[in-house]
């Protein structure tokens, strides 16, 4: 009989004495309606030239960071209540033989729910472990009752309320920060824009480096060559492209590669400056660490 499913979406890299996991959650399709500062039709045009689907499919990736002899885990996936695509995060921490238990830290980028919705079920840590570690903005901004006042219901009830109910198991083992070292071998560097408290996370080990970079692009094939497009989901559109913008010259000066939650699994890549704007250069598969 032919194989019936993918093999687990699980993939090594080292970064010097580090090694980061990249663990699929799955993926996302929606409207075409949430992209934002180009045409519907250029932007389904770029999507079908890139050869993907229209309407978009987003990846939706987590990250693993084994240091130190500890064990931390960047973002949870979408959990159970927003797509039978995703949510596939503990199927596949399993297929990487890392128990919930194992895990000591999570980091979140942000408090979107394709990022923070595997955190907790019926008010139950699903890391029974771990300590809770974000930037201070981000609880501070999820948790404020004038802000959720003043969004829509779907918001309120999708972002704000799932904010606050996947943070509450882990309210006496919460920690946040401004920037700085968070877990060894790993800084964190604020991007706000996409929301008040977004980070991404540098790994650094000897002379190698890898930027987990949260969601600075959630369609690679229209936001790399059009890093003016937004997206409904940015709090700040317009600081969210101006930390897009520098975030692309920042990459792309120094040589670092990247880690995206939103790439195609793994999620890996360089980008190299082509004419006055960038092109994306996915990491070849490593068989070997």
């Amino acid at each position: 009989m032919p194989p019936q499913e993918q093999v687990p979406a699980v993939y090594h890299r080292r970064v010097g004495d580090i090694i980061v996991t990249a663990i699929g959650d799955g993926h996302l399709d929606g409207s075409m309606a949430v992209i934002q500062n180009i045409p519907p039709e250029e932007a389904a045009q770029m999507l079908r030239d890139a050869f993907r689907p229209v309407p978009r499919r987003t990846a939706v990736n987590t990250f693993l960071i084994h240091s130190g002899g500890r064990t931390a885990l960047v973002d949870t996936g979408c959990g159970t209540g927003l797509a039978a695509s995703a949510g596939k995060l503990f199927q596949n921490l399993k297929a990487a033989g890392v128990a919930p238990e194992a895990i000591d830290t999570v980091l979140l980028t942000h408090m979107h729910p394709d990022h923070s919705n595997g955190l907790a079920e019926g008010g139950r840590a699903l890391f029974p472990e771990a300590e809770l570690v974000l930037h201070e903005a981000e609880l501070r901004f999820w948790h404020d009752d004038s802000a959720m006042a003043r969004a829509d219901e779907s918001s309120r009830q999708r972002n704000f309320q799932a904010a606050r109910d996947q943070a509450a198991p882990y309210r006496d083992r919460t920690r946040t920060f401004q920037g700085g070292e968070v877990f060894p071998g790993v800084t964190a560097m604020p991007f706000p824009g996409h929301t008040p408290g977004h980070t991404g996370y540098l790994v650094a080990s000897g002379a190698e480096t890898l930027l987990i970079w949260g969601d600075i692009i959630h369609l690679p094939e229209i936001q790399i060559p059009r890093p003016e497009v937004t997206m409904a989901f940015d709090i700040d559109p317009v600081q969210a492209e101006a930390t897009r913008r520098r975030v692309f010259e920042l990459v792309a000066s120094e040589g670092l590669a990247v880690a995206g939650m939103h790439m195609h699994f793994p999620g890996l890549l360089h980008l190299t400056r082509r004419g006055t704007g960038y092109a994306l250069l996915p990491e070849a598969w490593a068989t070997a660490l």
